[in-house]
């Protein structure tokens, strides 16, 4: 039986687990890294959601059109403009990027942003201690379990992007990892939950350059020390908080190498 059958014949009452899934960092950028990425998540049995990024393509486009890049811990300043080149890039041109390459995987997957449906509704970002302009956060609670359930039902897999609305009109640009570790603590009200973040590294690791210093597991303490010390900073910082957050809420989670997203040892467990 192909993937695409076994998705089709998932019912409400088969949701006994969900998988949550976030790509990004170079993989995106990589069309052979990306093709092989998506083969391995369209062979994932079960119930599955794709989150994806897509900074990079979205920074080249804004540097061809003259817009400056602004960076603050990870997360991008999104100004009026370059809010339609992250709308165009990441609902447009990746998403269905993603979309054609699943579907010619066997995988029926349905390429979304937060405001279809109002599935992840978000609040603008407060202007202090700094305007991070169109920007917005994610509450869990508000996003809609309902109608990603209905997907996961009729064998469909979600495919997010980190745009989302305020609900009055207006585009947000979210971080990715954010929208990950919603769309997951969202889904734990369904059904069991793993979450798992690749991108091109091993996991966490005290130098990055040196793929031997994966560090196993990650608490809030050790995070801490880690941010402290330097040794995480940047995308990773937000994305061990919403990896902390997501533990805390009871779901599993791991940061791992794309190429190692069906190899449950691999990677670093975050723990609570």
């Amino acid at each position: 039986m192909s993937n695409s059958q076994n998705q089709q014949n998932t019912k409400a009452s088969d949701l006994k687990g969900i998988n949550v899934v976030k790509i990004g960092g170079n993989v995106i950028d990589d069309p052979e890294a990306l093709r092989a990425f998506l083969t391995d998540f369209a062979a994932m049995p079960g119930a599955k959601v794709l989150v994806h990024g897509g900074g990079k393509e979205a920074t080249r486009l804004g540097q061809d059109l003259n817009i400056p890049v602004q960076m603050v811990d990870g997360r991008r300043i999104t100004s009026a403009e370059t809010l339609r080149v992250v709308t165009m890039v990441y609902a447009g041109l990746i998403n269905k990027r993603i979309v054609s390459l699943l579907q010619s995987m066997g995988c029926n997957a349905l390429g979304l942003s937060g405001a279809d449906a109002n599935v992840i509704p978000a609040t603008r970002r407060p202007a202090t201690p700094i305007d991070f302009g169109f920007v917005g956060d994610i509450d869990p609670a508000k996003v809609s379990d309902s109608f990603i359930a209905t997907l996961l039902s009729a064998g469909i897999t979600p495919v997010f992007c980190a745009v989302c609305h305020d609900g009055a009109g207006t585009m947000l640009n979210c971080n990715a990892d954010s929208v990950a570790g919603a769309v997951a603590r969202a889904s734990r009200r369904i059904a069991p939950v793993t979450l798992t973040y690749c991108f091109e590294k091993d996991g966490v690791m005290t130098d990055v350059d040196d793929p031997t210093t994966v560090i196993p597991e990650v608490d809030a303490a050790m995070f801490a020390d880690l941010r402290a010390r330097g040794l995480v900073a940047k995308g990773m910082v937000p994305k061990l908080q919403n990896a902390l957050e997501c533990a805390t809420a009871g779901v599993d989670v791991r940061i791992c190498r794309a190429e190692a997203l069906n190899i449950p040892q691999a990677g670093t467990r975050i723990k609570a």
